[in-house]
């Protein structure tokens, strides 16, 4: 990657097309779900409750792509080659143990954020098995640096997504049918087949991962991925739990919004952290990285401002331009704006193996996600804290990685 801010425009770009759909998507839903008093608020939270159960191997996926990065783009083809083989049996395994245990805690953590039927429960887990799997070769992708083949599956994830659910739900309008979509759209991933004999060949050297770095490493990924989750979607579960079906609808028709805001600019951090891992730490490389940040915060707060100003048009466009979800885009806009600046600050400090800093981020994800599961009952509440909350949280970790630019040489992984 020579010049890792045109890769990351170009993917953003099709990413926030990709993202159009998704919206244009969420519409039809809505319009189909019209008169079905809280089906359309359980998709998004039945999706957050599907992101909960996909965790183990969202930290793995971290992990193994910030190894196969940094061997990748060192020109070592042999040690790539046996680190690759190695890194496919270590993902397999971790699949294969998500799913066993997404199995297991489906429904007890189902019955705890109150998912309404068992039928919702089950499609929940046939999506979380899929996104399993799907998982275990973007993850390979990723590493590899295939970031416009990881843009147009993404793109034709969200054309099947529009083309099945559109259709499934004018026959059967029920939230089940909203969630399926979201298994149809993981086909999208069957067109790497197409680039097979690209991928490096497979090697005899099977190269183990589990080095003590490596080790380490997975540790912190388990913090920053736990944390994303909890800052991201976690106020999601909350509803779920305490909200009646009319103030969840609302709800996430803002969520859907004002979520898009850190979404839609999540490629560029992708990219960010893949380049980062691989050793690139200074110089020209550091500049890229440096104005590829300075493109996501800018695209953040653009993005925040126009939603605010362009809110009662954009849930228009959903069919929920209701007082109370126009009521909940200024702080919920605020929240995601704030939240996507600290995703930026924890990527830059895991794929620096900055790793107190990775450590604080996940610390303060989880204490975010306690502070609204505690305090956020209703959506005044939540809506109230949320702002507060991200705004602090960004505050101590921002400053935190500002004494860590200045007391180590900026780019060297922190010393442990």
């Amino acid at each position: 990657m020579k010049n890792i801010w045109r890769t990351g425009v170009i993917f953003a770009a099709i990413g926030f097309l990709s993202q159009f759909i998704h919206y244009v998507f969420q519409a039809v839903v809505s319009h189909r779900l019209d008169g079905k008093e809280g089906e359309f608020g359980l998709i998004g939270t039945t999706l957050a409750f599907v992101t909960f159960l996909n965790l183990p191997l969202a930290v793995a996926t971290q992990a193994v792509t910030h190894y196969i990065a940094r061997f990748h783009f060192s020109g070592d083809d042999a040690r790539l080659h046996g680190l690759l083989a190695g890194c496919r049996k270590f993902l397999f395994h971790i699949s294969v143990a998500g799913s066993i245990l997404a199995i297991v805690l489906v429904k007890p953590l189902s019955d705890f954020f109150h998912i309404p039927r068992t039928s919702l429960t089950l499609i929940a887990l046939v999506c979380a098995l899929g996104t399993l799997w799907a998982s275990y070769v973007t993850a390979l992708c990723q590493g590899l640096g295939w970031f416009k083949r990881l843009a147009l599956i993404g793109l034709l994830s969200a054309i099947l997504r529009l083309a099945f659910g559109g259709t499934a739900l004018a026959f059967w309008p029920a939230a089940e049918w909203g969630v399926l979509a979201s298994v149809v759209l993981l086909s999208a991933n069957l067109i790497l087949f197409f680039w097979k004999k690209e991928f490096p060949r497979r090697s005899g050297n099977v190269v183990s991962p589990w080095t003590a770095e490596f080790a380490q490493f997975l540790i912190v990924s388990i913090a920053c991925v736990v944390g994303s989750f909890f800052f991201l979607q976690g106020d999601a579960l909350v509803a779920q739990r305490y909200f009646s079906a009319v103030d969840r609808d609302a709800y996430i028709s803002a969520a859907l919004l004002a979520r898009a805001l850190p979404t839609t600019a999540g490629p560029l951090l992708i990219i960010l952290f893949t380049h980062r891992s691989s050793q690139h730490h200074h110089g020209d490389a550091l500049w890229e990285q440096l104005k590829l940040v300075g493109l996501y915060a800018a695209g953040l707060i653009f993005g925040a401002v126009c939603l605010y100003l362009l809110r009662g048009f954009c849930l228009q466009l959903l069919h929920r331009n209701t007082p109370g979800a126009a009521a909940m885009i200024g702080p919920f806009a605020m929240a995601m704006a704030c939240i996507g600046l600290l995703q930026a600050v924890g990527t830059w400090a895991l794929a620096s193996r900055w790793i107190k800093i990775s450590i604080l981020y996940g610390v303060l994800g989880l204490a975010y996600w306690l502070a609204l599961l505690v305090f956020g009952r209703t959506p005044t509440q939540l809506l109230g804290i949320m702002p507060l909350a991200s705004g602090a949280a960004f505050v101590i970790l921002f400053l935190v990685w500002l004494m860590a630019m200045r007391w180590h040489k900026i780019g060297a992984p922190e010393e442990t």
